[in-house]
């Protein structure tokens, strides 16, 4: 049985692989029962896909993994607030719940910027949670920035 703590680790560690490939450092992973259903990183250079997204690969992989994409009774941890497209995604999956790291001030599409996730308008409710995590994911962010903007000077 996998805890809230181990799962942001894992989400953690896809966000060190991506960072390690060039690309924005964020990672996600999707829990069922205890266990680590699928995991996912920001992919968006090496796909040349907009939607890459962490999250929306681990949800695709957590879909294709229980054969449905209806995806009850799942948690997703995610090393940044998700933006309004995962967001959304994740509303259509029927996620449980969401546990996020760092705020996304530019883009978070729950609280930071819009409020996507329990919209009074929208059919579906999740538990979301912030800050499990949250400075070791805002610091890969940093650093990975501070270091870009190194290379480009």
């Amino acid at each position: 049985m996998i805890d809230s703590r181990e799962a942001m680790q894992a989400a953690l560690a896809e966000a060190r692989l991506a960072g390690e490939a060039g690309e924005v450092p964020i990672g996600a992973v999707i829990e069922r029962d205890g266990a680590i259903l699928a995991r996912g990183q920001n992919s968006v250079l090496r796909t040349l896909d907009p939607t890459a997204h962490a999250e929306i690969v681990a949800l695709r992989a957590a879909a294709k993994a229980l054969g449905n994409y209806r995806l009850n009774g799942c948690t997703l941890y995610v090393t940044l607030e998700p933006c309004a497209m995962c967001a959304g995604a994740m509303i259509h999956a029927r996620i449980d719940r969401l546990v996020f790291a760092a705020p996304d001030p530019k883009a978070g599409a729950c609280g930071s910027v819009l409020s996507v996730l329990n919209h009074p308008r929208l059919n579906h409710r999740m538990w979301v949670e912030q800050g499990t995590g949250a400075e070791q994911a805002s610091e890969l962010l940093r650093s990975f920035f501070r270091e870009r903007r190194q290379d480009q000077s």
